[in-house]
């Protein structure tokens, strides 16, 4: 099962955080896939940020179904957190490498819980540097034409996959969208 997800998407959290336990439980294989969610919802004209009412509602849910769920979160979280993706496009070099879940987890972690932006770069660093990681490095890679291109082409793929929102899950040509379909799309995954 692909896990197309955006760093920046508050839905995106809730399946972050449990998508590996529910598939291991399920006995999926899945491939994290960071794409560029915004850019997408520019190009269909579908805009939350130009809603108000719908961002608080959102933002309110998250903290609903995280805490239903048991995913710890604190209220209030900074949105839009990373205005250049940046934490997109080191999660490109993690996926390339191995570690995109662990990563991922822990950028989405300090983001919902300690209100940590993604996109600030001295905040990345220090969790790259948690992580194991050369941040320089990492940082300078995901800033390459490779990285952007890679991101871009993560990007077309959830076009062509007709993809509109983060998470998404495909199996297959199946898509499913939205954290609410998680248990969906292994059961899917499962029978096909």
């Amino acid at each position: 099962m692909d896990f197309f997800f955006y760093v920046g998407s508050l839905y995106s959290y809730l399946s972050v955080m449990r998508i590996d336990d529910a598939a291991a439980e399920a006995g999926v294989e899945v491939r994290w896939r960071p794409f560029s969610v915004r850019n997408i919802m520019i190009e269909q004209e579908n805009l939350p940020t130009a809603n108000p009412a719908k961002i608080a509602y959102m933002h309110r849910d998250v903290v609903r179904r995280a805490e239903r769920l048991g995913i710890p979160i604190k209220a209030d979280m900074p949105h839009p957190v990373d205005p250049e993706q940046l934490a997109n496009r080191v999660a490109i070099v993690a996926a390339g490498q191995g570690w995109c879940p662990q990563f991922t987890k822990a950028i989405f972690a300090n983001w919902m819980q300690r209100h940590d932006r993604p996109g600030d770069l001295d905040q990345l660093k220090a969790l790259l540097t948690e992580l194991g990681q050369d941040a320089e490095a990492v940082i300078a890679e995901a800033e390459s034409d490779k990285a952007r291109q890679a991101y871009d082409a993560e990007t077309d793929a959830a076009r062509k996959l007709s993809i509109f929102g983060a998470p998404s899950f495909v199996v297959g040509n199946e898509l499913f969208w939205g954290d609410d379909r998680l248990d969906d799309a292994l059961a899917w995954a499962q029978a096909n």
